[in-house]
Formats: structure tokens, C-alpha cells, sequence
């Protein structure tokens, strides 16, 4: 019970005791965080089998993509949070390996992912527009509770807040004692990892119905990156860790949020006015797949 900290929710009158250990194997302590992410994984399979069938999209395909996502997922959220940390991990290479003492960011998992698919689908020769359109839906279902983990571990939080639901803790006036001379540390702050959690579960929803009713090649993946990036940008604004392009003011999340966001709309634009057609997954395909 070491790990044990009292998260307090003044305005609402709540208290609350979290650990980030969610139980031990031994001297192996399996934290909150992974089995999220395990949950999140396994929801968004079976969610995606499910669906497979009535969308004309390989089932196989589905666990081959897992297979491919998960490690790209890990080592490019990784890298990314290690680039914008150069000067840090720059002076001992050993500590990129250390995944235990944190470090990831969603947005190098996510540019990795997209990469990793684009490959596979050139070696196996399958439409990378019909997976991406299929995939991108269960992203932000898998983000939605990932960020749950960051509850546990008490990071990912936001500036001071008067409103009812700002929270406190011993883990978070300590962090901005040391990192936030601006800010009041007994004051609550904006419970970050729950906006991004909610939003990212409105927008999983919105990808369902556009994914079901869109006509044109890539405009669920790309309405995934206008309303997540829309998103994102406003609640990095936020927070207290956001990492920064080099000695600058500018968040790196920020500004490549608004990159995707501009990009999104104007490809979507751009389709709707060329009239470009999906064309859907090749139902032979499908059929060779399911053989």
C-alpha cells in the first residue's frame, strides 16, 4: 500500500485513494496503466471482429493489424517523447529503455501506427484506404481508456481550476512545487486526462456513424485527426507537462494538432470537390481472406 495516494475532489465532496499498482506477482508489480491499455486492445478486437463481417472487411486482417499496431504503437509513442527529451536522453542512451520510468506520447504512437500500416498493406498488397477508414474508429476508444491510467499514476493534469470538478493530491501539489512556480499547489487543477478521455469517446462514436455512411477514401481517418487534433489542442493548452519545441514557448502536441487539423479539412474538401469515390474492400479479397 506504499503506492497508496488520496486524490480529493473538493468541489464535489469527493475522496478517493488510487494506486498506480494494481496488483503484484511476486517482486513484479503490474500497474493500472497496462491492464488499460491490455483492456483497451482486447475491446477494440473484439469490437472490430464484430464489425468485420457486415463492412466486408477480413477478420484475419483485423489480429494481423494488432499485431502490427501494438509494437508500433509502443516504440513510436516512445521515440517521440524521447525526441522532444533529447537533452535529457541524449546524455544516457540506457534510460530510452527504461519504459518503467514513464515517458510515452500518443501522437508518436499514432504517427508510427499509420506508417506500420501503410507498409503492410504495400507488402500484402491491400488497399491502405479501406484499413485506415476500418482502424482509425477504435484509436480513440483505446484512448479513452488509456488515459484512465494517468488517473492512477496522477499525471497528465492541468493549471488551477475553481470549478467543482478540480482535483487534488499529494503526487500533484508536489509536482507543482517543483515544476510550476506560478501555480498554487493546494489549489485543484483541470482533471486533463478526463476531458481528453470524454472526447476521445464522443469522437469514437462520430467515426462509427461516419465510417458507416462515408463515401469518399480516407474521411474517417481524416475527421479522426480534425476532431481529436481540435481536441487536443485546446486541452494541451492546458496542462503542465506538454513538451516543447526546443527552447521555445510553442507545445509540440499544439502545434502539430492544428498541422492535422488544417490537413484533415483541407483533404476533405479537396475529395468532395473532386468527387473521389471509396471503392470499398475487394469482396474477392475478403473472400480469399476468410479461406
Amino acid at each position: 500500500m506504499m503506492n497508496l495516494v488520496e486524490v480529493k475532489f473538493p468541489g464535489l465532496g469527493i475522496d478517493v485513494n488510487v494506486n498506480p499498482v494494481a496488483f503484484s506477482i511476486g517482486s513484479i508489480e503490474v500497474y493500472w496503466y497496462g491492464l488499460l491499455i491490455a483492456l483497451a486492445i482486447v475491446l477494440s478486437v473484439v469490437l472490430a471482429v464484430k464489425q468485420s463481417k457486415k463492412l466486408y472487411f477480413p477478420e484475419s486482417l483485423v489480429y494481423d493489424t494488432v499485431l502490427m499496431i501494438i509494437p508500433c504503437a509502443i516504440i513510436g509513442a516512445r521515440l517521440y517523447f524521447v525526441a522532444c527529451n533529447w537533452d535529457y536522453y541524449g546524455k544516457d542512451l540506457k534510460l530510452i529503455f527504461d519504459f518503467r520510468s514513464g515517458g510515452l506520447a500518443i501522437y508518436g504512437g499514432v504517427i508510427l501506427v499509420f506508417i506500420g500500416g501503410l507498409v503492410m498493406c504495400r507488402i500484402r498488397k491491400i488497399p491502405f484506404r479501406e484499413l485506415a477508414d476500418y482502424c482509425v474508429v477504435y484509436l480513440p476508444l483505446g484512448q479513452a481508456i488509456g488515459r484512465w491510467g494517468n488517473f492512477f499514476n496522477q499525471e497528465c493534469f492541468g493549471t488551477n481550476t475553481s470549478l467543482p470538478w478540480g482535483m487534488t493530491s499529494a503526487t500533484i501539489e508536489g509536482y507543482l512545487k517543483s515544476n510550476c512556480p506560478t501555480l498554487v499547489p493546494t489549489m485543484p487543477v483541470h482533471p486533463t486526462f478526463l476531458y481528453e478521455s470524454l472526447a476521445d469517446l464522443a469522437i469514437f462514436f462520430i467515426l462509427i456513424y461516419v465510417r458507416k455512411h462515408s463515401k469518399i477514401p480516407f474521411e474517417t481517418a481524416c475527421v479522426y485527426f480534425a476532431l481529436y487534433g481540435t481536441a487536443r489542442f485546446f486541452i494541451e493548452g492546458m496542462r503542465t507537462d506538454s513538451l516543447y519545441i526546443g527552447s521555445t514557448g510553442i507545445r509540440t502536441s499544439q502545434l502539430l494538432s492544428l498541422i492535422l487539423v488544417v490537413a484533415a479539412l483541407i483533404y476533405i474538401v479537396f475529395a468532395r470537390i473532386m468527387k473521389i469515390e471509396k471503392k470499398g474492400f475487394p469482396k474477392k479479397l475478403y473472400a480469399e481472406e476468410k479461406n
